[in-house]
């Protein structure tokens, strides 16, 4: 007799920039969060789904929990907040190179009314000499009652195995959610748009990634299998599209070949992207504008 199947919902959580995003992608095997050096880029739940013979995990990377100072600073705190009592275990990952901070605290605190086992997960344990490592355990030790403590370096994958055989303790049985072959429930078209953003945030000075939204406003396959996409790049004021453009519009070509690049490996055909940029002035601050961009609290 086969044994049972578990499945469930797993958080991931922690300060901006820790590699929630470098984890999910890690496990999932391929690109569904988009990378970047830049703090507070995750802006949805992206939902990764991963899946083996006995159990499938859907893991939800949520934007990293800071003191917002906009609306969608607002948006994103509530969405990270949000997700901490509807699943059934909670991955708290933290930069064992940075040491503990003021974020971890705040986080910290955020957890202890939560009845969620909450799993501490060390990351970037390549960076750090393995004696640090039990000093950094202690110190965390001593703040909550974590369920698991599991170091692990989710840039290279290790010790990430035992992290997943850990984590599936937690589920109880249930049903597979999605096709085992799905690996996120976010339309091509969210994936697509995220793509674009990751290569902005790469490309552009510190002034723009936060006042930057990307939009997919036409996508079709045509006759001969290409397919066509035509994305709005939004920012906030005349001066960032004159840097997202560039100099006779070089950076935003480059931002075209990187970006389709990688959509054309998502989607397993070639693809003809087209981009416009245009001024939504303070995007970020008016409600609407944020629906419009796919913001809600759903």
């Amino acid at each position: 007799m086969s044994k049972s199947f578990k499945s469930g919902f797993v958080s991931i959580i922690g300060r901006p920039n820790v590699g929630k995003s470098t984890l999910l992608n890690q496990v999932i095997g391929q690109k569904v969060a988009i990378m970047s050096d830049k703090p507070q880029t995750t802006r949805n739940k992206i939902h990764g789904v991963y899946t083996t013979e006995q159990s499938q995990i859907v893991f939800l990377d949520t934007p990293g929990i800071h003191k917002p100072q906009s609306k969608l600073g607002n948006y994103m705190m509530q969405v990270a907040e949000g997700t901490l009592n509807e699943v059934d275990a909670i991955l708290f990952l933290v930069d064992v190179s940075e040491g503990i901070g003021g974020g971890d605290r705040f986080i910290i605190e955020r957890l202890k009314p939560v009845k969620t086992p909450v799993i501490l997960v060390l990351n970037k344990i390549d960076t750090i000499h393995p004696e640090k490592l039990l000093e950094i355990i202690v110190q965390y030790k001593d703040l909550y009652s974590f369920a698991e403590i599991i170091p692990i370096s989710a840039k290279t994958g290790s010790n990430v195995n035992t992290l997943l055989e850990q984590t599936v303790k937690y589920l109880d049985e249930g049903p597979m959610y999605y096709p085992a072959d799905q690996v996120t429930d976010h339309p091509e078209q969210f994936v697509c748009a995220e793509l674009i953003r990751e290569k902005i945030l790469h490309l552009t000075r510190e002034e723009i990634p936060h006042s930057i939204a990307v939009q997919i406003e036409d996508m079709k396959v045509q006759e001969n299998g290409l397919v066509h996409i035509m994305a709005v790049i939004f920012v906030e004021r005349d001066s960032q599209k004159g840097i997202v453009i560039g100099k006779q519009g070089a950076l935003l070509k480059e931002i075209g070949k990187l970006a389709r690049k990688d959509i054309e490996t998502l989607l397993g055909s070639k693809c003809f992207l087209e981009l416009w940029v245009k001024v939504k002035r303070d995007w970020r601050n008016q409600e609407r504008v944020l629906k419009d961009l796919g913001f809600r609290h759903d």
